[in-house]
């Protein structure tokens, strides 16, 4: 649920900066880069903070190989389409990495619902968010 809040506070800052003059921001598009970034930003964290790292490398399906290692490069990959949806010349393609990273790590959301891992969320409330996540995402790629 923190995702998705640090998504719509992200955003909402932004519009209302927008509104406010900050013109870079005027617009919906602009400030749903900001609420994507700093959602990733959250998420990123999480990779690397020794608690929430744990609760990641619990949601790696076990078929795959070294969980850790793939926990270490997605919040590496989740910090460079932060910035990269923010920067004018990537923003487009770095949503796209966005929503592609997404789609990747659902199976891991999918794996933690069926073994009750990592907060234990049912399937529904997953794939929920993962659908609002990868909608913002790939409405800022035009």
């Amino acid at each position: 649920m923190e995702p998705l809040v640090a998504l719509l506070v992200g955003f909402g800052a932004a519009r209302v900066a927008g509104l406010a003059g900050i013109d870079v921001l005027n617009a919906w598009q602009p400030a749903l880069r900001v609420g994507l970034a700093a959602m990733f930003l959250l998420t990123a964290f999480a990779h690397f903070y020794p608690k929430l790292r744990a609760d990641l490398i619990g949601m790696v399906p076990p078929a795959l190989p070294r969980p850790g290692l793939l926990v270490t490069l997605t919040g590496i990959l989740e910090l460079a389409g932060a910035v990269g949806v923010l920067v004018p010349a990537t923003k487009r393609l770095a949503a796209i990495c966005l929503v592609a990273l997404l789609i990747a790590m659902f199976p891991a959301n999918v794996s933690a619902a069926r073994r009750g891992v990592a907060q234990g969320d049912a399937i529904g409330p997953r794939t929920a968010l993962q659908v609002v996540f990868v909608a913002a995402a790939a409405l800022v790629i035009p």
